[in-house]
């Protein structure tokens, strides 16, 4: 996690509903527990649920995937580490 703030959010539901409402609170307990039980990331593409894709610009080496509407899930990966660091959750289009 990137902070702590996001690793609060994912180990109390509660935080999360409060941060960003049940419905995405609830879709990025699941997408993060998704990340932490898969062993390999290049499967996560074959999931169409989750519109995981690389971002550009200066945001390349992350990656978005969906969490509920405009709300992403922004994700960094060391695939030689095999880490995934939880970097933001975001309104897309409206940060």
């Amino acid at each position: 996690f990137a902070n702590r703030q996001l690793e609060r959010c994912y180990t109390d539901a509660h935080e999360a509903f409060r941060s960003w409402g049940s419905q995405v609170g609830e879709r990025y307990i699941h997408r993060v527990s998704l990340l932490q039980r898969e062993t390999q990331f290049r499967r996560l593409f074959t999931l169409q649920g989750l519109r995981l894709h690389p971002l550009a610009g200066r945001r390349q080496g992350q990656f978005a995937m969906t969490l509920t509407g405009r709300w992403r899930l922004i994700i960094e990966v060391d695939q030689q580490l095999g880490v995934v660091t939880i970097l933001e959750v975001s309104n897309h289009y409206d940060d």
